[in-house]
């Protein structure tokens, strides 16, 4: 479990890290660094991490979706292809629904809590989270 966990957070997290680094090196829409973004946490936040560090931050949380999500597949809900996508689609939207307050709570420069277009990136690269967290699942099973 922990193994499939790790496998699909992995994958999905580096295509919501990948397309968030895309658009906003094509639209200068910051989603990416809002993504990134660990300045507001207490302690870790005045440090200035590298690049590599910030990458592991955002995967530790999609390591833990993952593993929640292969979880909850061995041992609480029967496994059917509705339910796959349910709880991958709950998942993601609880994660895509941080934008505000991710926003609210930066120090950096995000995108506007009133930006449309960047909620609307930000949304995108959320269901292509969703998508590979459940196509992840299903090819590692």
């Amino acid at each position: 479990m922990i193994r499939w966990g790790l496998f699909i957070g992995t994958s999905s997290g580096i295509v919501l890290g990948l397309y968030m680094w895309y658009v906003e090196m094509v639209t200068g829409k910051k989603v990416y660094t809002l993504l990134m973004n660990v300045d507001f946490i207490p302690i870790i936040g005045g440090i200035d991490w590298p690049v590599s560090l910030e990458w592991f931050f955002h995967l530790v949380i999609s390591w833990m979706i993952g593993i929640l999500y292969a979880y909850v597949f061995m041992h609480k809900w029967k496994e059917t292809n509705r339910n796959r996508w349910s709880l991958a689609i709950v998942l993601t939207a609880i994660a895509a629904s941080t934008y505000v307050p991710l926003t609210i709570f930066a120090i950096k420069e995000t995108p506007a809590l009133t930006d449309g277009t960047a909620i609307l990136y930000w949304l995108i690269g959320h269901v292509l989270y969703a998508i590979t967290l459940k196509k992840s699942y299903d090819r590692f099973y």
